[in-house]
């Protein structure tokens, strides 16, 4: 039986040109959660539960994951963080909400982050699980410590080459991710990481699409963005391991480029914080939604 969040109503929701799976529970003010890479929208499970309590939460799996509809690259627009956030944008609107609190993790950070610099209306508080924007993460990526990203220059490539590396040994390809994100102790229970694999294995060309665009015109929007000077205007909240004393660079500073009211903030935990430490993700977000 596929896992789901407990007291949660799923459902596909048309949204654009996609149909997204999405699972909704509790009542109150709309926060989005968009989870991450390799995973699914079960990563937001435990920070989901508890924030039904006092808010609507929407836990959607991205386009090209999960149980979402996985589009062909068509061109280099079909995957861009801009298209996907119109995908979360056209969610909220069809399930009754014009604004809305908005989280992401990792690649659901980046779409959070593009989603905030073109539909600032929309949102109206943004956090960020341990990411960069995409422009500051490639321009700190250097030398021999560029290697623990290793999996952003495979899927970077023309289309081809990297879905059949990863089609050959697609477990244990998305399986290193989630053993060595970790931290400690710490594991994705066995039948949540089973579900992750799966998801992954079965979408092996839309999640190198998603990265591909990374490389390509998610940087160029960026890019633009940063020479007009926009900037994302609503409460900003970073929740980061510590990146900057890993690989030498001001994280907090990066940020503050991008993010006029912003609380940025490390945890010590990996880069699964979400699953690992929900308590303390809890409170972060909570405070950020009193700000």
């Amino acid at each position: 039986m596929t896992p789901t969040i407990p007291q949660f109503e799923y459902q596909r929701v048309a949204a654009g040109d996609v149909v997204l799976n999405v699972a909704v529970g509790g009542a109150g003010s709309p926060v989005v959660l968009l989870h991450g890479f390799p995973q699914t929208h079960l990563m937001w499970r435990h920070v989901a539960a508890d924030l039904a309590a006092d808010h609507t939460v929407i836990v959607p799996d991205l386009r090209g994951y999960g149980a979402s509809s996985k589009p062909t690259e068509r061109d280099r627009s079909t995957y861009a963080k801009r298209t996907m956030a119109q995908d979360v944008v056209a969610l909220a609107r069809e399930l009754g909400h014009e604004r809305f609190a908005l989280a992401g993790h990792d690649r659901g950070a980046l779409v959070a982050v593009r989603t905030g610099l073109d539909h600032p209306d929309r949102v109206t508080h943004l956090a960020v699980l341990d990411a960069l924007p995409t422009l500051d993460m490639w321009d700190v990526l250097r030398g021999a410590d560029a290697a623990v990203a290793f999996h952003l220059y495979l899927m970077a490539q023309p289309p081809g080459l990297p879905e059949r590396m990863i089609v050959a040994s697609a477990d244990e390809f998305f399986g290193f991710f989630l053993d060595a994100w970790g931290a400690g102790a710490y594991a994705i229970p066995p039948e949540v990481r089973a579900e992750y694999l799966r998801a992954s294995r079965e979408a092996v060309p839309s999640i190198v699409a998603d990265y591909r665009a990374s490389a390509g015109i998610d940087v160029e929007h960026d890019r633009a963005d940063r020479a007009a000077g926009r900037r994302l205007t609503m409460p900003v909240t970073v929740l980061q391991q510590d990146w900057g004393a890993a690989l030498g660079y001001d994280a907090a500073g990066l940020w503050s480029a991008w993010a006029a009211d912003l609380d940025h903030r490390t945890l010590d935990a990996g880069h699964f914080m979400a699953e690992q430490s929900p308590r303390e993700v809890v409170a972060v977000l909570q405070a950020l939604l009193a700000r």
